[in-house]
């Protein structure tokens, strides 16, 4: 059985589409193949990093992508879901092979304020987020 490809986009592919990506893989890497990429390139969040760490998964050695690499390469998924706000989603390009196109939106680890363990803990609570959000995809396609 082929695998559902899904794409995580949001605005750097720093953190968010970045643990969706190694959640999806992580939890149902069996059945899918996750990827991610940004409308433009970022650097990779290291609160991100860290709180991924925590649950088991490093993403310390990823790179950050371009959406629009994968568009201009003609990439198919069966999913492309934007992980930031509805005004940057609506930026993403139409990948006309996408079965279907969602929005899910968490807050930006990089616009947090407050101490680095301020900072950390909202980060956790992203990635709980997306993390449940990737847990109710897997069901509903299950």
């Amino acid at each position: 059985m082929e695998k559902i490809k899904v794409l995580f986009v949001c605005i750097h592919n720093s953190a968010r589409s970045q643990m969706a990506e190694a959640l999806l893989n992580q939890l149902a890497g069996d059945k899918f193949e996750a990827t991610s990429a940004g409308l433009e390139k970022g650097t990779l969040n290291p609160l991100a990093v860290s709180v991924m760490s925590e649950v088991g998964i490093d993403i310390s050695k990823n790179q950050t992508k371009d959406v629009f690499d994968f568009y201009k390469n003609g990439h198919l998924f069966n999913y492309v879901i934007t992980v930031c706000d509805a005004a940057n989603s609506e930026r993403c390009p139409i990948f006309p092979s996408a079965s279907k196109t969602l929005h899910w939106s968490f807050e930006d680890p990089s616009s947090l304020t407050g101490t680095n363990d301020e900072k950390l803990e909202k980060t956790r609570l992203v990635r709980n987020e997306i993390e449940l959000e990737i847990k109710r995809f897997i069901e509903s396609l299950s």
